[in-house]
């Protein structure tokens, strides 16, 4: 009955249910875990896609609105060209007349129009301005590339203007279009450069606007060497706090790149202005991606979460309903110790299975108790027999021994001690008997241990003394009784029987929590190492001389094991010449009629 119940658990909400409900929940999750990583999978994939889509668009957007902004100062530059400058000679006025119109029609994007000789003579500008004093133009890089490439436009990165007086054009961040023009002057044919300053703000604002846009990525613009025409942190550039590897950037064709930064990666997405070979960068960083894919990855664990909680609790649900049957039969049958049948309400109106375990177990069941009760029987028979044994091992020596003392005393005409030995005599005996009972209170132990001693000091003639050291609260708890009488022989006759100086023998008893110790020590001879070694080992004890009754410690230590288990029993210290300290170690049992009954009837 107890293995069964062990198997299916008693005080438990059961075993098998258990099993049920965990092995459904496991694969639950195993699969809804499962499921989770391919959506999460999915829905970063799909995230990055959107993010990565949504700046390609604002940049590829930003990339036609500045190719835009450039065609419009390029188309401004080749009406200057092509029907002003080319149609008409320099010394008429309609050059410079014309350059105005061209200035004041789009003085909203250009800071300014000048046109130069090729030795860097300054012919016409607008608005009207001086040049600088000791200003060699031809050293400027906006001078030498339009001469260097007839052909091509040329664009400036951003810079300060600074070649005219006037305060109007003073210092203000442009950025130059410059090319090679032909004209005529006074007839004859020359080379000269147009230059147009356009105002870098209205192209910073329009890089503001759509970074602004741009919640988790930012946009740069940077020249077709790698120089950073624009940037949103470009402060932090400029003070090294950020760094930008447009060196790698420049080799990067149009289009979508991913770069490993750190442990991170990020995503690049370069586009080619045209005319200019300038390059629109949009860069998605890897602490966006991160960001994104960690709350796509906290909303998919609350959704798991919820799922699971749903799924443990409909598992519960049906391993409830699986298992209840059996749970009510084993809690019946973990409750049915020494019932011989089986009430049939615990199985019957069950399923089939359950039934036919159920009648099963019915007809085991009176068969099961009754050989428990036999076994019970016979370990209790086994034990009291044992224990009579042992019993018996003492008594008759001890009783010869002191007859013996009290024949000779009464043939010495000694009767006051022989009286005095026949009443300590009967008061051993008496509390011997104890009604049948093996256990006993320890002050009573006590007492007949002071009998005991009585006697054999008489027997000895006073050759030595005994000292009781006894705490007061465990005279009320309980011990198996002549524990004490053996070893007070043993510490007499091996102990203190032979020695030269009065003998003298401490009977000392405390308790440690839920333990107490009772220690009989003597100021003997003493034992050798191996002595001690062997003295409680019954296989090796025929080497050892017995001592006192022939019994001695090998008999108490097994009587305390039989009854309170192999924690417990006799522990021997002894040193040659230094005496011998024998240690009874029991529980603190207290000497109620519950205790009593129970240690009188159970072995363990």
């Amino acid at each position: 009955m107890k293995l069964f119940s062990r198997y299916f658990g008693t005080n438990k909400s059961g075993s098998f249910r258990t099993v049920i409900l965990i092995s459904f929940s496991a694969v639950s999750i195993l699969m809804m875990a499962v499921v989770g990583m391919v959506f999460q999978n999915l829905m970063n994939r799909g995230t990055r896609n959107m993010l990565q889509e949504s700046t390609q668009n604002t940049a590829l957007q930003e990339t036609l609105n500045i190719e835009n902004y450039l065609s419009t100062i390029r188309n401004t530059a080749n009406a200057l060209y092509y029907d002003v400058i080319k149609k008409n000679d320099l010394s008429e006025e309609s050059i410079r007349s014309n350059m105005q119109l061209l200035y004041a029609a789009n003085s909203n994007q250009i800071i300014s129009i000048a046109l130069f000789s090729d030795d860097g003579t300054l012919l016409c500008t607008a608005p009207n301005a001086v040049l600088k004093n000791n200003l060699d133009v031809t050293e400027q890089d906006w001078f030498t590339s339009a001469l260097a490439k007839v052909e091509n436009v040329h664009f400036s990165q951003p810079h300060v203007q600074n070649l005219f007086q006037s305060a109007s054009h003073s210092y203000k961040w442009v950025i130059s279009l410059s090319t090679a023009v032909d004209m005529t002057q006074n007839g004859k044919a020359k080379r000269g450069v147009l230059l147009i300053d356009m105002d870098y703000q209205s192209m910073e604002q329009l890089l503001e606007e759509s970074n602004s846009e741009l919640s988790d990525s930012y946009i740069y613009l940077m020249a077709d060497d790698g120089d950073i025409i624009y940037h949103p942190y470009q402060s932090r550039i400029q003070a090294g706090q950020y760094t930008e590897n447009t060196t790698k950037v420049l080799t990067y064709e149009d289009g979508v790149h991913v770069e490993q930064v750190g442990d991170t990666q990020q995503i690049v997405n370069v586009n080619t202005v045209s005319y200019t070979g300038w390059k629109l960068v949009s860069v998605i960083p890897g602490s966006t991606l991160n960001l994104n894919e960690r709350s796509s990855g906290s909303v998919i664990i609350m959704i798991i979460s919820l799922t699971v909680l749903a799924i443990v609790l409909i598992n519960r649900f049906l391993a409830r309903q699986v298992s209840e049957p059996l749970i009510r039969l084993n809690d019946t049958i973990a409750n049915m110790e020494g019932v011989t049948n089986l009430p049939p309400e615990v199985y019957e109106n069950s399923s089939a299975e359950i039934e036919e375990l159920g009648t099963t177990l019915h007809s085991y069941i009176a068969q099961i108790n009754r050989l428990m009760d036999e076994m019970r029987r016979e370990e209790e028979e086994k034990r009291k027999s044992e224990l009579d044994a042992l019993q018996a091992q003492i008594n008759p020596h001890f009783l010869y021994n002191t007859l013996d003392s009290i024949v000779w005393m009464i043939e010495g005409e000694k009767y006051k001690e022989a009286v005095f030995m026949i009443t300590q005599l009967a008061s051993f005996f008496r509390m011997s008997l104890n009604r049948g009972h093996s256990i006993i209170r320890i002050d009573n132990e006590l007492k007949q241990a002071e009998a005991y001693l009585n006697i054999q000091r008489v027997r000895y003639k006073q050759s030595f003394e005994a000292v009781f050291d006894i705490e007061d609260s465990i005279g009320s708890c309980l011990i198996v009784k002549l524990v004490l009488q053996p070893i007070l022989e043993n510490a007499i006759y091996h102990g203190i029987k032979e020695a030269e100086q009065d003998g003298r023998i401490r009977i000392h008893g405390w308790r440690e929590q839920d333990d107490i110790y009772l220690e009989v020590s003597d100021n003997g001879y003493g034992m050798s190492p191996e002595e001690v070694e062997m003295i409680l080992n019954e296989s090796r004890r025929p080497a050892v001389e017995k001592h006192g009754s022939g019994v001695g410690l090998i008999n108490v230590d097994k009587r305390l094991r039989l009854r309170f288990g192999d924690a417990y029993g006799l522990k021997v210290r002894s040193e040659l010449d230094a005496g011998t300290t024998v240690t009874i170690h029991i529980p603190a049992i207290e000497a109620t009629e519950e205790n009593l009954a129970r240690y009188e009837g159970e072995t363990v």
